[in-house]
């Protein structure tokens, strides 16, 4: 959904209503995918930002599509999920770019989301209910 909404700038409800066409979830499953959709595209400008600071030399509208993406949505679960840990995120999102991505996603992925745990675990990256920025 994250790609599709990246590469046609279109709006969640018209994504989801294709994206479910034909597809078996749960209802809670479908739920937490929606909220997830909806906070990234709500945050696309934010989750760039955190992107950019910890990937030196890349300019996030240059990052293959869904490597930006599975970025966007990792980052969005360690700031926002505290039921997740951000290891475990972190191996998600590393999955999904290794399935979905090119063949140097996964390593990637994992250098730039690492330097984004290594920040919230020093204290310069804060979470937004943490009082401070995101």
């Amino acid at each position: 959904m994250l790609f599709q909404l990246d590469l046609t700038e279109g709006e969640p409800a018209e994504v989801f209503s294709d994206f479910w066409t034909g597809q078996q979830a749960t209802p809670d499953a479908r739920a937490f995918a929606e909220r997830l959709v909806l906070g990234v595209f709500g945050q696309r400008g934010t989750l760039d930002s955190r992107i950019s600071d910890a990937a030196e030399h890349w300019r996030v509208d240059r990052m293959a599509v869904v490597d930006r993406n599975v970025l966007r949505m990792a980052i969005y679960e360690m700031l926002h999920d505290e039921e997740t840990p951000e290891v475990v995120v972190i191996d998600e999102a590393i999955e999904v770019a290794k399935k979905f991505g090119g063949a140097e996603s996964g390593k990637f992925v994992n250098g730039i989301l690492d330097s984004v745990r290594r920040r919230l675990e020093s204290g310069e990256l804060r979470r937004p209910d943490d009082g401070g920025p995101a």
